[in-house]
């Protein structure tokens, strides 16, 4: 049963918080590096770390072989947290002077059109470049498409202030369980990035979460998971922790007001709730400003006091109810888990027609975040 710590207690106004759990970013970085069997690990870690915070991330992951983002302030704070492994920002530089920070930070940057080319050529003189080549295989966001990359790779080549690093790409379909389904197959992918990559002797990179934990390896250098190694799955078909994984987030609060409610009465906005029978209300301390998902449906799973009882009646801004009938034991002050080890965050997601990796980053800035092992 979670109690929240008394100096959080004490410092905020409401006893909601988020635990950031560092020793189960640590096992599942491991469980990644079992799947990948030789292969080397980029933790990816965009998205101040899929909301669970940089520093945290690069505490957890600190066992990665490098760290993965987009943005290059996240990219300094992932410097000054202490980091000097490999890091590699996932879109690459988006201007000019961007490359001066890119040498500044020691980064890899991941190349995939022809404007970030044409900066790389006009590029004063420095310490090279480390880059990525990302080739277009099918999901049609970003890369070159497989017949020029062979063009692409010798201008890069050519120029004294570039290291190639590697060949990347990305999968639009890894999280189906038959490798040829679909239009965009992984099979159909991996001919097109074999086809891309004929000639070139670079390290490659691949797989995602979803590739690495669902599928046998593959001929690559490098993988790099991101939502597995917070805990959720990649795929909805497959339960997180029937990946081996832990939940890392835990967003935690409490019952702030027990009502009885007769039948034939309504909760909350809307009415949706009408109670059937005489009926204990359980009011939560949380809400959608504090990042959970409004469209959570009647029955969505909570945690109080170790129960999972179900929600009843609309999410509003502040407070969630939720139904103690079968908890008689629950009350003002008892603890409440939204998501985490007991209420996969994964089931909530999809109860509210989401994926986790939206909960995850819909965290809201009033919620404070502790960080725990």
């Amino acid at each position: 049963m979670l109690r929240l710590p008394d100096p959080i207690r004490n410092r905020v106004p409401r006893p909601i918080q988020a635990r950031i759990d560092l020793a189960a970013m640590r096992h599942n970085l491991e469980a990644a590096r079992r799947r990948a069997a030789g292969r080397r690990v980029w933790a990816v870690i965009k998205a101040n770390a899929y909301g669970h915070g940089v520093e945290r991330a690069v505490r957890g992951f600190h066992g990665a072989d490098g760290i993965a983002l987009i943005d290059f302030e996240e990219a300094r704070r992932v410097r000054e947290a202490g980091w000097s492994g490999p890091l590699m920002l996932l879109e690459g530089f988006f201007e000019p002077r961007d490359l001066h920070t890119c040498r500044e930070l020691q980064l890899s940057v991941v190349v995939h059109n022809e404007a970030q080319l044409l900066m790389l050529e006009a590029a004063p003189p420095g310490p090279p470049i480390r880059v990525y080549i990302k080739a277009n295989t099918g999901m049609n966001r970003l890369g070159f498409d497989p017949h020029e990359v062979g063009r692409v790779h010798a201008r890069l080549a050519s120029l004294p202030g570039v290291r190639i690093d590697g060949m990347s790409m990305h999968f639009a379909n890894s999280d189906r369980g038959d490798p040829n389904e679909g239009p965009v197959s992984i099979s159909e992918q991996l001919a097109r990035f074999d086809e891309a990559c004929r000639g070139i002797e670079a390290p490659r990179c691949i797989s995602n979460s979803a590739a690495l934990f669902l599928h046998p390896p593959l001929a690559e250098a490098w993988v790099r998971p991101g939502i597995a190694l917070y805990g959720a799955t990649p795929d909805a078909a497959h339960s997180a922790t029937g990946l081996g994984l832990r939940a890392v987030m835990t967003l935690a609060t409490e019952l702030i007001a027990v009502r009885a409610v007769a039948p034939g009465e309504a909760v909350g906005y809307g009415s949706r709730f009408v109670a059937r029978r005489p009926t204990r209300i359980g009011v939560v301390a949380c809400g959608y400003a504090d990042g959970y998902p409004r469209h959570a449906p009647d029955g969505t799973p909570v945690a109080v006091g170790g129960v999972v009882v179900p929600m009843a009646g609309r999410v509003s801004m502040d407070m969630i109810t939720v139904d103690l009938t079968g908890t008689p034991e629950a009350t003002v002050g008892t603890p409440v888990e939204l998501w985490g080890a007991q209420v996969p965050i994964d089931e909530v997601a999809r109860l509210s027609g989401t994926v986790g990796y939206e909960l995850m980053c819909a965290l809201a800035p009033r919620v404070p975040v502790v960080a725990v092992n």
